[in-house]
This record gives C-alpha cells, sequence and structure tokens, in this order.
C-alpha cells in the first residue's frame, strides 16, 4: 500500500517542480526538498577529507572460499546470473530483478537524510563504480565491484558513499544471490526512473571480483579542473563530448558537502528530480566566485543558495561542450534520450560482452 502511494507522490513532485520552474520569480525560488545535511550527492567530487568505507570486504560467492569464488568467476564464459544460479539454487528472471528494483525503490526515500531521498548518492555509487574504465588497458568498469576494497573505497572521489554502499548491503541481504556490480548500477537505474527521469535499460552480467582488482586513483573527474581535464577522463572510458555532455547532466541531482568533496551546496532547486533545469541554469543564471574558506566555486548572483564548479562551467566555456548545453536547456526529451543511452554505456563499462545472458530489459517504476 505505502509503495503504492509513493509513485503518485514522486510523479506530482517532479511535475510541481517543473511547473515551478516555468514561473518563479528569482525572489520566490526555492528548492523542492529543504536543504539538510547528508552524504555529498555530487557526481564529480576530486577533493575532500577521506571517509571510512563502510562495509567491509565483501565476497559475493556466498558458500564458496575466496580462491573458489575467483575461480568461478574467472572461468570463461561463466556469467553473474551463472554465477548466481548455482549460489541461489534458481536461475534468475525479469521478475526477479523487478523484486530488487522495487526494493531499491522502497528504501530510496530517507526522511532526515539529505533531502530526504538517498536517489542521488545511490546513481553516485553506480555512476563512480563505472566510470573507473580504461578502454587501453580494459580494466575498471561496473564488472568486479572493486569499490568494496581500500584503497578504492577510500579514494576521495569516493567520500561519503560509504553511506549508499551501507543501504544497499541491505538489498544484499535480501537477495543473496545478486552480484554487487549489478546490485549498485540498478540501484542507479531505479533512482533515475523514480527520480522522474527517462527509462533506462539494463541487464544483468556482471561478476564481482576481489581486492587484486581494485583500481588506482585517479580515473574519476576532479571537479576543480576544467575541459582539458573532462576530455582526457572520458575519453578514456570511450565516450565522445556529446555524451560527455549528457553524462553532467546528473548534476541535476544531489548536492556537494564541505565534510566530504570541500564544496557546498545543490545545482538545482530540485535535487532530487531528474530534469534538464541544470542546462538551463548554466545558460541562464549569473555565475560568480564564491567568496568563502573553501575551494574555488561558482554561486549564482541572483540567490547564492546554487553553486556550479570549475567542471560544470566548462561546459559553457567550450564551443564544442555548449553547442550541446543550449541543445539539452531547449529539449528535455532530447536530453533523456540521449541520456538514458550514455547511462547504459557507462553501466556496462569494463563487462566482457560474453557475461551478458540477455538482452537488455526495462523496468516498470513503482
Amino acid at each position: 500500500m505505502i509503495s503504492a502511494l509513493r509513485a503518485p507522490l514522486r510523479r506530482t513532485a517532479v511535475q510541481a517542480s517543473r511547473s515551478l520552474r516555468a514561473s518563479a520569480q528569482p525572489a520566490a525560488r526555492k528548492y523542492s526538498t529543504a536543504p539538510a545535511g547528508g552524504s555529498g550527492s555530487g557526481l564529480w567530487i576530486g577533493l575532500g577529507v577521506v571517509a571510512a568505507a563502510g562495509g567491509g570486504y565483501y565476497v559475493y560467492s556466498k558458500g564458496l572460499t575466496p580462491a573458489e569464488a575467483g575461480k568461478e568467476a574467472a572461468t570463461a564464459g561463466k556469467t553473474g546470473v551463472a554465477i548466481a544460479k548455482a549460489q541461489a539454487g534458481f536461475k534468475p528472471a525479469k521478475e526477479d530483478y523487478q523484486k530488487v528494483y522495487n526494493r531499491i525503490a522502497e528504501i530510496m526515500e530517507a526522511e532526515g537524510y539529505d533531502d530526504g531521498s538517498y536517489g542521488p548518492v545511490f546513481v553516485r555509487l553506480a555512476w563512480h563504480s563505472s566510470g573507473t574504465y580504461d578502454k587501453e588497458t580494459n580494466t575498471g568498469g561496473s564488472n568486479y565491484a572493486t569499490m568494496r576494497f581500500a584503497p578504492e573505497s577510500l579514494h576521495a572521489a569516493n567520500n561519503g558513499l560509504n553511506i549508499a554502499r551501507a543501504v544497499m548491503e541491505k538489498v544484499k541481504s535480501e537477495f543473496p544471490w545478486i552480484s554487487y556490480g549489478d546490485l549498485w548500477t540498478l540501484g542507479g537505474v531505479c533512482a533515475i526512473q523514480e527520480m522522474g527521469g527517462p527509462k533506462v535499460p539494463w541487464r544483468p552480467g556482471r561478476i564481482d571480483g576481489f581486492e587484486k582488482d581494485v583500481t588506482p586513483d585517479g580515473r574519476l573527474p576532479d571537479a576543480t579542473k576544467t575541459q582539458d581535464h573532462l576530455r582526457h577522463i572520458f575519453y578514456r572510458m570511450g565516450f565522445n563530448d556529446q555524451e560527455i555532455v549528457a553524462l553532467s547532466g546528473a548534476h541535476a541531482l544531489g548536492r556537494c558537502h564541505p565534510d566530504r568533496s570541500g564544496f557546498e551546496g545543490p545545482w538545482t532547486f530540485s535535487p532530487t528530480s531528474v530534469t534538464n533545469e541544470y542546462f538551463k541554469l548554466l545558460l541562464d543564471e549569473k555565475w560568480v566566485w564564491r567568496k568563502w574558506n573553501g575551494p574555488a566555486q561558482y554561486q549564482d548572483k541572483k540567490t547564492g543558495t546554487l553553486m556550479m564548479l570549475p567542471s560544470d562551467f566548462a561546459l559553457v566555456q567550450d564551443k564544442k561542450f555548449k553547442e550541446w548545453v543550449v541543445k539539452y536547456a531547449k529539449d528535455e526529451e532530447l536530453f533523456f534520450n540521449d541520456f538514458s543511452k550514455v547511462i547504459v554505456k557507462l553501466f556496462e563499462l569494463g563487462v566482457p560482452e560474453k557475461q551478458w545472458a540477455t538482452e537488455p530489459w526495462t523496468f516498470e517504476s513503482t
């Protein structure tokens, strides 16, 4: 019954926030959800105090020794679904993953946490666990879920994600057959859809690795840097300029916190709704350097309550990037379509084709 009530309330909130953006005057602007303390949910963070990693060292293949699990995970042709079948005694089907999706949606709303939702930090967990991919070495990505281990769990870019991992661990305990890589990326898909974003096709098949598979620091974007750095990071993953801008639209979600990233504030007035507002604000607002004791960041001149990072503002300083900022600001449907495609690509980075057990599925929102 509660789940049935949540969906229309979420849809009403998203629709209301969009209507508000169309008619609100600057003096009347406010957040669609009240600002509060909590985990930093910015997606690109390169600075901050290192947070303790929650959850410790997980072993996915329950019932096997690490050596046995590693041998099974490395077996040619084995998929995450095949391993799940070996552990659970059944082959998970779409309806089983829909149940996982539904459970994630149930725990996503969190009164007293940040802006009242774990959604933004779930997207960030999926993003950061996938964005470590290096196409030259074919290492990193969502396969292996290496953020479970130090030192990757302690990388500054992952500050605060121990909270998301701990919440996801509750879901894992209920569905022990799902791999962490599948769980985290499905969590990102769920969060995007439940916060009013586009449908994001997803398929299972990721397997969980071990400490030896941890990726080096420095593979995620540094928010203090600009367009050259963005291209270096994203080209390494296999993205082009248009895809870089589309992925940046995820900054419609969440906020930064000084005790995690060093930065402070939300990007938009509706940090728990997926919209194209991020692009509109980049173009329409006047952004000035914030005068404070923290790292260099921009704030909107009108209200002083929103922020942009140097890596954000680079999108309107670079001619090729700006072309796509303008397109997405004018057309939310275009942004949603491109965002869905590039998120699918991001969440599948590093997974060998032979591991996929099915064509992508689209899950029903709650």
